[in-house]
């Protein structure tokens, strides 16, 4: 008659152990940082595991050029190339949680839109 009531509370206490490990995952991901460099090492970007934009460092002989047109181009790749794998970097660490499962709604469990 209750042996149903064992198997909800063994059910109960792994939903809880997981949202630990979620709030723990999600800690290690914003702690994170990625690096992404464009025109060979031109534009350097780090960004955090969430993708908030943290450094930009430009060569200096980048900026002796002239060219601010390349220059905004160099910019705008290396911090989209950091984005990215920042993004991708979530993603494994979401998967240790998962189990390699893609479930609907990770992308705002990771502190994505």
């Amino acid at each position: 008659m209750f042996g149903g009531l064992g198997n909800m509370a063994g059910m109960l206490k792994q939903a809880r152990e997981m949202q630990t490990r979620l709030k723990t995952i999600q800690e290690e991901i914003a702690q994170s940082k990625y690096d992404a460099d464009s025109g060979a090492g031109a534009v350097n970007a780090t960004v955090s595991g969430r993708g908030e934009l943290l450094k930009i460092k430009i060569n200096p002989d980048t900026v002796k050029a002239g060219d601010v047109e390349l220059l905004e181009d160099l910019v705008r790749s290396a911090v989209c190339a950091a984005q990215r794998k920042a993004t991708d970097g979530a993603k494994a660490k979401m998967a240790e949680l998962t189990g390699g499962l893609n479930l609907p709604g990770l992308d705002s469990l990771m502190g994505g839109p």
